[in-house]
C-alpha cells in the first residue's frame, strides 16, 4: 500500500481497523427498517414499514461543545458519544418525533482505533437508549487542524410524526401545567464557563469533590436521554409542547414551547437543584440570574399539559422510571417570570 498519504500524517490502516472494532456498536443499535449495513455511501431505511398517513421527517443535528475538553484531558472517551446523540434526539422528541436513525461525524487529529472505539461504543449506547439505528457516519483524519490528541465529535438525527400528531407553540393555553424532568446534571451546554471557574480556582479535573469524585467525573456525567420516558406521549393528545432545557437554560428555551401571547410562571422552590451547580455557584461567584441564563439548573426538559392531564402523565413518567415535578403554569402575556427562590 502507498505510504505517500501516511507521510503527511493520514494513517489509513488505523482507519480501517476503527470501522472495523466499531461494527459491532453499530450493529446493536439495529431496527428492521435498515437496509444493508455499515459501509455503503449512505444509511438506507424504509419508511414505508412506518405505517404513517401524513409522514413528517424531523430531524436534528448538534455537538458536544467544550466538554470534549474534558475527556480529552482526562483521557476518558467512552461517554462522550451519549453526550453527541442526546442533544440530538432530545431536540425532537420535544416535538413529538420519535428518533429513527442516526450518523455521527468523528474529526481527529490521529486515527487512534481504540480511542475511536470507545468514543463510538458511547454513539452506539446512545442510540440504543434512544432506540434509533446508528446507520453510518464519517471518521476524518485532519492533521494539521487538530493536534494529535484532539478530535470533535457531532451528529444527526431524523426522527418521524404523523402531521397532525406533532407537538408545538400552536397547542399550548393559558391554564397549562408545566411538568419538570430532572436533569443528570450539567449535560452538554455552559461549559466554556465551567472550565473557566475550574481554571480560576487553580483546580485540576483529577481533583476530588467532598464526595471523593473527581471534577472530571463529575462534569463528564453524560446528557441525560428523555426520548424513553416520552415516548408513550408520542402520537397521543396529552402532551401540548415541550422544551430542551440547553445553552440559555430555562431563561430560553421555555418560551419556544409556548404560543403567541403566552408566557411561563415559574416556581424556583418547586425542585432540588443538583450539588454541582451550588458548586459552580459558588466557585464562580455567580449570580441566580448567571446561574438561570447558562445552566439547565436540574430540570432538562419541560413538557406542557392540560391540568385535567397532571396526574395521569405524572404516573405514567413516574412508571418508566422518572422523577417528576411540576415546576409552573402557563399563563397570557410573555416570557418567564420566577417566583421563589432557588433551592441551592
Amino acid at each position: 500500500m502507498s505510504k505517500a498519504y501516511e507521510s503527511a500524517g493520514v494513517n489509513i490502516e488505523a482507519g480501517y481497523e476503527g470501522v472495523r472494532r466499531m461494527k459491532k456498536h453499530v450493529a446493536s443499535t439495529m431496527r428492521p427498517e435498515v437496509i444493508g449495513g455499515l459501509g455503503g455511501f449512505g444509511g438506507l431505511f424504509d419508511l414505508s414499514l412506518l405505517n404513517l398517513k401524513e409522514p413528517v421527517l424531523v430531524s436534528g443535528t448538534d455537538g458536544v461543545g467544550t466538554k470534549l475538553m474534558i475527556a480529552q484531558e482526562m483521557n476518558k472517551h467512552d461517554t462522550i458519544g451519549v453526550d453527541a446523540v442526546a442533544m440530538c434526539v432530545n431536540d425532537i422528541i420535544v416535538q413529538g418525533a420519535a428518533p429513527l436513525f442516526f450518523l455521527d461525524y468523528l474529526a481527529l487529529g490521529k486515527n487512534d482505533p481504540v480511542q475511536v472505539e470507545q468514543i463510538v461504543a458511547g454513539v452506539a449506547d446512545g442510540c440504543r437508549q434512544s432506540g434509533c439505528a446508528l446507520v453510518g457516519g464519517e471518521t476524518a483524519e485532519m492533521p494539521g487542524l487538530y493536534d494529535d490528541n484532539e478530535y470533535d465529535v457531532a451528529g444527526f438525527v431524523v426522527g418521524a410524526a404523523e402531521k397532525s400528531e406533532l407537538w408545538g407553540p400552536e397547542r399550548t393555553a393559558e391554564g397549562d401545567v408545566l411538568i419538570g424532568l430532572p436533569a443528570s446534571g450539567v449535560h452538554s451546554n455552559g461549559f466554556s464557563l465551567v472550565r473557566k471557574i475550574v481554571n480560576d480556582a487553580g483546580l485540576s479535573w483529577t481533583d476530588k469533590d467532598e464526595r471523593g469524585k473527581s471534577l472530571g467525573e463529575l462534569f463528564l456525567t453524560p446528557t441525560k436521554i428523555y426520548v424513553k420516558a416520552l415516548k408513550p406521549f408520542v402520537g397521543g393528545e396529552v402532551v401540548r409542547a415541550a422544551a430542551h432545557i440547553t445553552g440559555g437554560g430555562l431563561v430560553e428555551n421555555v418560551p419556544r414551547m409556548l404560543g403567541n401571547g403566552l408566557g411561563a410562571d415559574i416556581s424556583l422552590d418547586s425542585w432540588d437543584v443538583p450539588g454541582v451547580f451550588k458548586w459552580l455557584k459558588e466557585k464562580g461567584s455567580l449570580t441566580d440570574e448567571d446561574m438561570l441564563e447558562t445552566f439547565n439548573m436540574g430540570i432538562g426538559l419541560v413538557m406542557a399539559v392540560k391540568k385535567a392531564d397532571v396526574s395521569g402523565v405524572m404516573e405514567r413518567l413516574e412508571a418508566e422510571g422518572e422523577k417528576p415535578v411540576t415546576i409552573g403554569t402557563i399563563f397570557k402575556g410573555e416570557g418567564v417570570q420566577f417566583k421563589g427562590a432557588l433551592n441551592i
